[in-house]
């Protein structure tokens, strides 16, 4: 029986399916190439994952100013320079500010178990929590820089299972990353919900149950109810 919820932060609950770098893309000027903003991308996530520049009581917007200006020092550096990165970010923080007023929190709000957030970010989790008023909705937090394990190790969400005083079978994880969140979820032993929306690249998984929003997150425990395990 499903007694928790773990689930996701970036990619599920900030913009409902869409992978940041589909966010950026969106958002950056079509004279930025593909490729190079690829590689601008990649290099600003492995700099913040080996460089403490994000502190604890960074908000979400200020982790993205910063996400933003390294991606702009290393298009600079490749000869392509954004003359206004301000409207980069201020297109991304919207349409995040968006998706969790208007789907992920009232989505979240009705779930109706206990619910641990894990993810890979910066130490910064709770403070972005407070800033999007979500915090009361979670039992606690199991954030890769805190507890030294990172997705897509399973551990990470035993921790979760933990966290809630469960065990994984009695949990079931939403992300929207096969490889970081539904296949090693599944290897830790805890059931699975697919948010498949917007990917890095085409990717699949065999998730207990495939969701195309987080909207849909109630309806989803249906078939889990059917096959008798909630």
């Amino acid at each position: 029986m499903i007694k928790g919820l773990l689930i996701d932060f970036g990619g599920t609950i900030d913009t409902d399916g869409v992978h940041w770098y589909r966010m950026f893309r969106d958002a950056y000027p079509e004279e930025v190439s593909d490729e190079l903003l690829r590689e601008a991308y990649v290099h600003a996530e492995r700099t913040l994952g080996r460089e403490s520049i994000i502190l604890p009581g960074d908000s979400f917007c200020r982790t993205l100013q910063t996400k933003i200006r390294l991606q702009t020092e290393y298009l600079q550096s490749h000869g392509v320079a954004v003359m206004h990165p301000d409207n980069v970010h201020a297109c991304c923080y919207n349409k995040v500010v968006s998706h969790i007023s208007t789907v992920s929190g009232p989505a979240l709000e009705r779930v109706g178990l206990p619910m641990v957030l894990v993810t890979n970010f910066y130490g910064n989790m709770h403070t972005v929590l407070e800033e999007f008023g979500l915090s009361h909705l979670f039992v606690d937090v199991v954030e890769s820089s805190v507890v030294g394990v990172r997705k897509p190790d399973p551990e990470i969400f035993r921790l979760g299972a933990k966290a809630l005083g469960l065990d994984p079978s009695e949990t079931v994880m939403v992300g929207d990353s096969p490889e970081k969140d539904i296949i090693p979820a599944q290897t830790a032993g805890c059931r699975t919900i697919w948010l498949k929306g917007q990917g890095w690249a085409e990717a699949d998984c065999v998730p207990d149950v495939t969701i195309t929003s987080l909207s849909q997150i109630c309806q989803a425990f249906i078939p889990l109810c059917s096959s008798g395990v909630l």
